[in-house]
């Protein structure tokens, strides 16, 4: 069992991980102040622009602090990939089914208007699709997977704590800020199935790099139907 102090520090330095990651935007800030940026009269496309300027950063800082463990599980994924992405899709696929029938329900059943942090995205996407498919397909997952599943797991060793803990924070943190009415707030479930899908196939494979692997392939995958769409319609 670990000690105290390092339970302790454990806690403290994920709180420090939610700390940065919750307040990366204002990273954004940066070249803005730079470049003397209009904040009030920003285009949709340097709004990508700066939104993929804090992801690089966030990406940067994670990277440092965890770089000795993200060394030693990307030479264990490479020498087990198949038999982890094998675990990993199972709980993806199921994770996927859980999501499209909750999501159905919610916007077609019970009428809800689709989540809104959806709509800020495929607006984004339309602005500068390769630039997003960049950002939101290869560099957004692996800063939520730290987030989400790295650092919790670290916290909470039961697997099963482990798993809601990562569905209600991975799921709060893309509804509760654009939440407009009750039933904004039933999208936390489908967006926190995938995150309990993810924490589940990294749990089981104690890699992190199986969950940030299918977090990457489930986003692009959605961007570039996106994309397809746009230019199609």
């Amino acid at each position: 069992m670990l000690k105290l102090h390092e339970k302790e520090k454990t806690i403290i330095k994920t709180i420090m991980i939610f700390i940065i990651f919750w307040y990366s935007k204002y990273l954004q800030y940066i070249p803005v102040y730079l470049f003397k940026l209009d904040v009030k009269h920003l285009s949709n496309t340097m709004a990508v622009i700066l939104s993929t300027f804090s992801s690089v950063l966030l990406f940067i800082i994670f990277f440092f602090i965890y770089r000795k463990d993200l060394k030693k599980d990307f030479k264990d994924f490479r020498k087990n990939h198949y038999k982890y992405m094998d675990i990993g899709l199972k709980w993806w696929g199921i994770g996927l089914l859980i999501m499209f029938a909750s999501n159905f329900i919610i916007t077609f059943l019970l009428k809800g208007g689709g989540a809104n942090n959806e709509h800020a995205v495929q607006t984004m996407i339309k602005s500068l699709p390769w630039l997003m498919l960049i950002d939101a397909g290869f560099i957004a997952p692996f800063n939520e997977e730290i987030v989400f599943r790295k650092s919790l797991k670290n916290v909470f060793k039961n697997k099963w704590i482990f798993v809601f803990m990562s569905f209600l924070l991975f799921g709060g943190a893309h509804v509760i800020s654009s939440a407009e009415n009750i039933l904004d707030y039933l999208y936390l479930i489908p967006y926190g199935v995938l995150g309990g899908a993810f924490a589940l196939a990294y749990y089981e494979t104690d890699n992190i790099f199986t969950s940030i692997s299918l977090h990457m392939i489930h986003n692009t995958i959605l961007i570039i139907l996106s994309i397809t769409m746009t230019f199609m319609g």
